[in-house]
Parts: C-alpha cells; sequence; structure tokens
C-alpha cells in the first residue's frame, strides 16, 4: 500500500469505490463501518443520484444520516462508465474543545440501575436492559450524569416499556491533551419521545459538558476514561 493509499484507508471519512451496476470494488476502514448501519444498495443510490451529468467530480452539501453518522456533504467522481466513486464527510460527532472531563471513578452500571429504580418508584413503565459486561469504570462526574439520566427517563415517561442499552462504541474515539480515549454510550428508547423535554435536555447537556444525540432514541456518548 502506498503513502497515498494509507492516507485514504485511514481517512475520517468514508470512501467507496463501486462498478457501475452498484457492486463495491474497494473501499476504505470508515466506510466498512459506515455498511454496517446503512445498505450497499442505498449508498450507491446515493452515488448515482448527486453524481456530475458528465465525466468528473461533483460535492454536494446536504445533511445525511445513517445511524450514528452524520453527513454535511458528499464528492462523487467518475472518468468512465465502469467505476464511479463516493466519499462522504463527517459532521464531528463532538465538541472538540471541551476540556477533559473529571469526577469520580465509578461503576457506570450502579448509576444506570440508580436511576432506573430512582425512576420506577410508583411508576406502571417496564424498564428493560441491555447491558455490555466489559465496560471498565470510568471517571464521571456522578452528580451530573445522575442528573441527566434522570431528565431523559423523563422525556419518555408517557411509554409503556424503556429499554436502556451500554454498549461500547467500535472504532471511535477522541482526543484529550493529545491522547486518545475510547467511546461507549448509554441509550434510552420507547415508542414515544416528549419534543418539548428533549429542549431541556440539550440545554442540560451543554451545561454538563455531555455529549448528547437525541433521534428516535437518545444517546449519551461516553469517554472511557479509567484514571
Amino acid at each position: 500500500m502506498t503513502f497515498e493509499q494509507q492516507w485514504l484507508e485511514y481517512d475520517y471519512n468514508p470512501f467507496i469505490l463501486f462498478s457501475s451496476n452498484g457492486k463495491i470494488l474497494s473501499l476504505n476502514a470508515e466506510a466498512q463501518f459506515l455498511l454496517g448501519v446503512a445498505s450497499t444498495n442505498e449508498l450507491f443510490e446515493l452515488t448515482t443520484a448527486y453524481a456530475n451529468i458528465s465525466f468528473g467530480f461533483k460535492t454536494t452539501f446536504l445533511e445525511l444520516e445513517f445511524g450514528r453518522y452524520k453527513f454535511f456533504a458528499v464528492t462523487i467522481g467518475y472518468e468512465n462508465e465502469d467505476e464511479i466513486g463516493i466519499k462522504l464527510y463527517q459532521s464531528p460527532s463532538f465538541k472538540l474543545n471541551n476540556p477533559k472531563p473529571v469526577g469520580e471513578l465509578t461503576n457506570i452500571y450502579t448509576l444506570v440501575d440508580l436511576c432506573i429504580s430512582t425512576n420506577s418508584i410508583s411508576s406502571n413503565v417496564i424498564y428493560t436492559k441491555e447491558f455490555d459486561p466489559t465496560i471498565p469504570e470510568i471517571v464521571i462526574n456522578t452528580n451530573s450524569f445522575i442528573k441527566l439520566l434522570n431528565k431523559i427517563y423523563s422525556c419518555f415517561d408517557e411509554n409503556e416499556q424503556i429499554n436502556t442499552k451500554i454498549f461500547y462504541r467500535v472504532g471511535e474515539h477522541i482526543k484529550f491533551e493529545n491522547k486518545k480515549y475510547s467511546i461507549f454510550s448509554v441509550e434510552i428508547k420507547a415508542d414515544k419521545i416528549n419534543q418539548q423535554k428533549t429542549n431541556e435536555l440539550e440545554i442540560l447537556a451543554a451545561n454538563t459538558n455531555f455529549y448528547i444525540d437525541i433521534q428516535n432514541k437518545i444517546t449519551i456518548n461516553i469517554p472511557m476514561i479509567t484514571s
């Protein structure tokens, strides 16, 4: 692999080269993760939809979401009828200027269970859990996290069932003070979400320096700082 090919392989932005019939000819490492949430057919249709009418390259600014991925632009290029490529430009997932989180070394499962117990008192809501047991104790501001998670649960209080999932985000990292940290997530999901309360939630999250993602579910993304 040449030096230029290595740049493409380890690019933060997914790149895929298709044949004329939509078969993947090559892709970089980030595109492999993208294919876990988006189908080959979806991405090929996107490629042909935004391609230039004639040979060449065309960049289009748009908003796209595939699972956890959010993109703000795509570049499509082709020089013959046999191959066509797409590069998708990721929107930053986190505020890059935030300071390194501080707090106490804590068991995240204990905090989540505490919040579930608190919110289940005098409630008919069924709380289900999917926990990856491999997350170690991490440094976190426990008071801020509990306050935020309780607020998240209140956004789903009109549901019969709420599911909480804790999982490791494969291949995702964030840097603090030139050191790279893995990321895991606490995801809360139910059928209905109170949009008015989510507005309040975003303000709370911003004030506590937690990274949240609000869609039809609410996800707290947490750096795995263990010391």
